[in-house]
């Protein structure tokens, strides 16, 4: 690691004109500024306030870095989070790294282009001292932004983190699917299309486990050819439920609302009436899935809870609290690796009872 002092003779600069840049209280002239900026982000300097005891108390300040606030799912858990902290006393700054709309869907094994925009806020969140950082993902997956010694208190929010010294936050995709299908195995469906969205993403594989596990525990065999992949997006469900109807499907389980919203689509170009003629649910509980005719019985997500869990897990880590309130499952002591939060069905007009 480079030191205050190293990156100052690289930059032909004293110490102190480093650090005021960093904390922008330089009188530096613009030159001298690029040219300290630019040898950080060159040797990805990173000044280590706690270890250097630099930081002589406390700000009050939490930094949320989001992938997307744009994702349907962001939203509610960062006002959850900065409602949960704020009535704390401390300050929530939002962090926005724009991943989805800078590259839809294209970075997520793009280490180079990721880190291209995640270390700068990285750097911007050291030099305004934050107390802790939670990492609000855009969907869940095994993140490595954080080492094992990050010098700040953190929590990973809607992903797995891949240390261990670092809480996770998910949802439960398993058990929430379990539900569902459960439910309409209890209306009398056996031939149940599952349509998932990329098989490699773990929402999917965690939701198809859940669907397994419920045919298996109903005694109803699995079959994988009514198994269907997508893009999580309505074409894809579109073309799914194309794929999957000639297989005499009853019901389809859509492990997304716009994949649901094909769904809907294909079956009504074939003249068959949803919850009349066939079963259709989804997942999420998007605003949308309301306004489908009939409305969607669909997995409304904890989003809210979600983002309370994540404030709670660190203020523990910062106060040093036990949270005798939070009994929620999966909680097993006062840090745990993961907690995975359980969805609630949302039962509406789209499933009929054979």
């Amino acid at each position: 690691m480079v030191t205050l002092k190293q990156l100052a003779k690289m930059c032909n600069v004293s110490p102190t004109t480093v650090s005021n840049v960093i904390n922008g209280k330089a009188k530096a002239s613009e030159e001298t500024k690029k040219r300290i900026m630019d040898m950080i982000k060159e040797t990805g300097y990173k000044p280590n306030f706690m270890a250097k005891g630099l930081r002589a108390k406390k700000t009050q300040m939490i930094a949320i870095i989001a992938e997307d606030i744009a994702q349907f799912s962001s939203p509610p858990i960062i006002e959850s989070i900065m409602d949960h902290l704020e009535r704390r006393g401390y300050r929530v700054t939002v962090h926005n790294l724009r991943l989805y709309d800078r590259w839809a869907d294209t970075w997520y094994d793009q280490e180079k282009a990721y880190h291209s925009v995640l270390d700068p806020v990285i750097q911007d969140i050291f030099s305004v001292q934050v107390d802790g950082v939670i990492y609000l993902a855009g969907h869940s997956r095994i993140i490595r932004c954080f080492n094992d010694d990050f010098p700040l208190p953190a929590v990973m929010c809607y992903a797995f983190s891949d240390s261990s010294k670092i809480p996770s936050v998910v949802i439960d995709d398993e058990k929430s699917a379990f539900d569902m299908v459960s439910y309409l195995v209890e209306n009398g469906h056996r031939r149940i299309g599952f349509v998932g969205g990329r098989a490699d993403n773990i929402h999917t594989i965690k939701r198809l486990l859940g669907y397994q596990r419920a045919l298996y525990e109903n005694g109803i065999l699995f079959d994988p050819k009514l198994v269907h992949y997508g893009d999580w997006s309505r074409e894809a469900g579109y073309e799914s439920a194309k794929a999957l109807l000639p297989e005499n499907v009853t019901a389809f389980f859509g492990i997304s609302d716009l994949m649901a919203g094909g769904i809907y689509d294909f079956l009504e170009e074939k003249g068959l009436k949803v919850g009349k003629d066939i079963s259709v649910c989804g997942f999420d509980n998007e605003s949308i899935s309301a306004f489908f005719r009939p409305a969607l019985t669909t997995t409304s997500l904890p989003l809210a809870k979600i983002g309370e869990i994540s404030a709670r897990l660190l203020l523990d880590k910062l106060e040093n609290i036990n949270n005798e309130e939070d009994d929620d499952k999966g909680r097993e002591d006062n840090n745990p690796k993961v907690i995975s939060v359980p969805c609630s069905m949302v039962i509406r007009n789209s499933v009929l009872k054979i």
